[in-house]
């Protein structure tokens, strides 16, 4: 085992790639967590400003993120994340996490990125945790929101 985090890739899913994402599925114990990867490209279809992203360990799917941008708040959201259980545990979602953000941060300028975890999802919320997202105490539709205040990070990294 090595210390070194996993590379990965975020690229637009693509008409060649499709049937491949919506094949990807987590975990049973996790399939309450988050939905499927097919009605999240639906959503996307239908909903402005928000990016469905394959997630990639060189030439392998391995997971699939998107966010998006609230049109009433601007706020720039994480709204799936999902590894395809046989590539769980291998550091994968972490990766992910940080890769979003960093593309987010890149593309967008934005001063913070929210989530929302399911209730009872300790493993997720540990996840994100680790990342630097902190609870705000709101809770909606059944998730607790989570907030990564983007200029302090930078400050932390920089310290």
């Amino acid at each position: 085992m090595t210390d070194r985090a996993p590379r990965v890739e975020l690229r637009a899913v693509t008409r060649e790639t499709l049937r491949q994402c919506i094949r990807l599925q987590v975990a049973s114990t996790q399939a309450g967590f988050v939905a499927s990867n097919v009605f999240s490209l639906a959503e996307a279809a239908v909903t402005p400003d928000t990016w469905p992203l394959a997630v990639y360990a060189g030439d392998e799917m391995v997971g699939f993120v998107m966010y998006s941008r609230d049109p009433e708040t601007g706020r720039y959201w994480i709204m799936r994340l999902m590894v395809d259980a046989g590539q769980q545990g291998r550091g994968f979602g972490r990766a992910t996490v940080v890769a979003a953000v960093e593309l987010i941060r890149e593309r967008h300028g934005c001063r913070e990125i929210i989530l929302g975890v399911t209730e009872g999802n300790k493993v997720a919320e540990r996840l994100y945790e680790s990342v630097g997202f902190h609870r705000t105490g709101e809770i909606d539709a059944g998730e607790a929101i989570m907030r990564l205040d983007l200029e302090q990070a930078t400050t932390e990294r920089q310290d």
